[in-house]
């Protein structure tokens, strides 16, 4: 079997291998949810700029992240205004 060889001193990501292993989670949300993980903290965390970065369009990044949600992956915090308007997403 081959070995593959990686310098891990630049552009490497550490993650647990938690998700990897579920096998309740699509091939795609394990991707996604990696992609999200080697993401700088600082990054802009919304539906369309993951569209953006991706082949997927927005529904299917909406449908995937629903999934992650619902595994307990993600969770999303949704800000309100002092009128109880919607203003963000955290």
């Amino acid at each position: 079997m081959p070995v593959f060889r990686v310098e891990k001193v630049k552009d490497y990501t550490i993650m647990p291998n938690t998700h990897l292993r579920n096998r309740q989670l699509s091939l795609r949300a394990k991707g996604l949810l990696c992609q999200m993980l080697s993401l700088p903290p600082e990054w802009n965390f919304t539906l369309q700029e993951l569209a953006y970065i991706n082949k997927e369009g927005l529904d299917a990044i909406t449908t995937i992240i629903h999934k992650l949600e619902q595994a307990g992956y993600i969770t999303r915090n949704r800000i309100r205004d002092e009128k109880g308007l919607l203003r963000e997403m955290d």
